[in-house]
């Protein structure tokens, strides 16, 4: 930066903290059905969120299964691998935030209680309300990752001056969120794969820096023929900004690293949780990093620092959880 700065451009450079991506995934099913109405009243979707079964955001990233497939290959792929059931598997609408997007949206009304002509004359609507929100996560903004969400029910305008694309889309997006913020939502970051190759007497060492920062060794094995050992580790990417010079700091220079991307794992800690008191230059507890993540990230890109539940929330929404936690204190008492 020195050079940039005064031998080549001879202007002034500032630089920023190095930024990492998150994810916003959920742990639980939703507590409760979500439900939105659209601005003219005439229109009212429900909606639960869930976690995906393990491997499954892969397999769709990876191009494993493909949104395209027919009804019948949906169903076979996701019967044969994932246990779901046959109805559920071809009532899948789509992926998002796009056609590899690590999240499913799959319509679980029932012909008795809904009209599915009308829910299906909407259907590209709540699609797009379902990928905008999967693109830009209500905690702060960051994709969501590794969550299914249920159509539970919907009252569809007969009208379709009624159910036009300005009301279908944002009311989709909302219901998602309120579906998301109910089914107990995390922070996700991106891990890397760590490869150490170091002299045996520098282990110890290498253990110590790594546990500093969050790391943790998986394995650690002699190289056949050679004094060295090769030390293998899970890395936070957030921690990972002045590894190297640690390590060799550490080390006298005698260790040499290779990093790559490899999974995204779930910060500790809940980042909704407004009694934790983030102190200024003073390191977070492991439990409050969440927290601290979210809140930085929205600051970062000029955002208030909570999540206002009135934002996603219809008032009705709001009234029943509330009726809800008075019903919970008073079985307490």
């Amino acid at each position: 930066m020195k050079d940039l700065r005064e031998l080549y451009s001879e202007v002034e450079v500032k630089v920023a903290d190095p930024v990492v991506s998150f994810c916003e995934t959920v742990v639980e099913s939703s507590s409760m059905k979500c439900f939105a109405e659209t601005p003219n009243k005439k229109n009212k979707i429900t909606m639960i969120a869930e976690p995906l079964e393990r491997g499954l955001a892969e397999d769709i990233e990876n191009g494993v299964v493909s949104v395209d497939w027919s009804r019948k290959q949906l169903g076979d792929f996701f019967k044969t691998k994932y246990d779901w059931d046959l109805l559920a598997a071809r009532s899948i609408w789509a992926f998002g935030p796009d056609k590899q997007g690590p999240n499913i949206l799959l319509d679980d009304t029932l012909p008795t209680e809904v009209d599915k002509g009308l829910l299906g004359s909407v259907r590209d609507s709540i699609v797009q309300g379902f990928q905008w929100g999967a693109r830009e996560g209500p905690l702060c903004d960051e994709p969501i990752r590794n969550v299914k969400f249920k159509i539970v029910d919907a009252r569809i305008a007969s009208e379709p001056l009624h159910r036009g694309s300005g009301q279908i889309i944002p009311t989709a997006r909302r219901v998602a969120y309120s579906a998301f913020l109910m089914a107990t939502p995390r922070l996700m970051e991106p891990v890397y794969y760590v490869e150490i190759q170091t002299p045996i007497d520098c282990v110890s060492a290498i253990y110590t820096v790594l546990s500093r920062r969050r790391g943790h060794v998986t394995a650690d094995v002699p190289q056949p023929g050679t004094p060295a050992y090769l030390v293998k580790a899970f890395l936070p990417v957030i921690e990972s900004f002045g590894f190297e010079t640690d390590l060799r700091y550490h080390t006298q220079g005698q260790a040499f690293c290779l990093s790559v991307f490899n999974h995204w794992a779930i910060v500790p800690g809940d980042p909704l949780d407004k009694s934790i008191v983030l102190r200024p230059l003073e390191p977070a507890p492991i439990q409050h990093l969440a927290r601290e993540f979210m809140v930085k990230t929205r600051r970062r890109k000029g955002m208030s620092e909570d999540v206002s539940i009135n934002k996603f929330f219809d008032e009705a929404m709001v009234v029943e959880l509330a009726q809800q936690a008075a019903d919970l204190h008073q079985q307490m008492i």
